[in-house]
């Protein structure tokens, strides 16, 4: 009877196991998404924008090559004030008022750098989401890390949309760099406090980047450099470095994406034109 009793149960262990075992296997197209309307009416614009566009729809399908151990939900919402985006939870929030933050930054044309003026909401708003998911997948999937956390999420986002087109691409890191330099340039010097900070100074974000995308195609990105006004010195090891990371990825990340989804993902473009009134002032 004991005997019996020790196999009934051990049978109910084993399959409560499996169950549960075949419930977290990874799995593609796991991204859900929200707008959630805004409170404030001063969002309103934003809210409806993002809709139109179908923003975080494009998100979704461009992240569903990730095979995730969870569901992670992307949200447009309103944060109380804080201009940020945020992931905590199995959960990315980007708040309406970061939107509207940097939509105050849109210049009324054509920068002397060739930066559209729709692209400098773009690029720093497509980087933030990518940064963010980065931080979700280094929590999903158990990504080990050397470093700063914010650093690798920088180098993770930005690896990944630097897998789109090349065009789509150097809109993108352009804009997000010029960002960068706004962000200095609006700003007093760093402080101790701030070098202490988990994350770079927007000056070592800004040289990471440009950094990155030159070491992986240093003909495309060449006035991405030249905007930053990269030191030789760094500028001789971008290829290295790009290539160092990118072995890193393909050990720790790769084996989490689905390679036919994400060569359909790769081959579709994904901004609106530069002309498109999106998200403009």
């Amino acid at each position: 009877m004991k005997n019996s009793l020790a196999l009934a149960v051990g049978g109910m262990v084993l399959m409560t196991a499996l169950a549960v075992s075949a419930g977290d296997a990874p799995k593609t197209n796991r991204v859900s998404i929200s707008y959630v309307p805004p409170t404030n009416p001063a969002h309103q614009q934003v809210y409806e924008l993002l809709k139109e566009r179908q923003s975080l729809e494009k998100f979704q399908e461009f992240l569903s090559p990730f095979r995730l151990q969870y569901p992670l939900h992307i949200s447009a919402t309103g944060c109380d004030g804080e201009a940020d985006a945020m992931y905590s939870s199995d959960s990315i929030r980007i708040c309406y008022e970061y939107i509207e933050e940097l939509r105050t930054y849109i210049p009324a044309e054509t920068t002397p750098a060739g930066i559209e003026p729709l692209d400098t909401v773009l690029g720093p708003f497509v980087d933030t989401v990518f940064h963010e998911f980065a931080h979700a997948l280094f929590d999903n999937l158990g990504i080990p890390i050397l470093g700063r956390e914010e650093d690798a999420a920088d180098q993770v986002g930005a690896y990944i949309y630097l897998q789109m087109n090349k065009d789509e691409a150097h809109r993108l890191i352009i804009a997000t760099v010029y960002a960068y330099i706004l962000e200095v340039e609006d700003t007093d010097p760093p402080t101790m406090e701030e070098y202490a900070d988990e994350a770079s100074t927007p000056e070592q974000r800004a040289f990471n980047l440009s950094c990155m995308a030159y070491g992986k195609d240093p003909e495309l990105f060449e006035d991405v450099v030249t905007l930053v006004k990269m030191p030789q010195e760094r500028l001789d090891i971008c290829e290295e470095e790009y290539e160092l990371f990118s072995l890193a990825f393909d050990k720790l990340i790769r084996p989490h994406i689905d390679p036919e989804l994400a060569q359909k993902v790769n081959e579709r473009r994904w901004l609106p034109e530069a002309t498109s009134p999106m998200l403009s002032k």
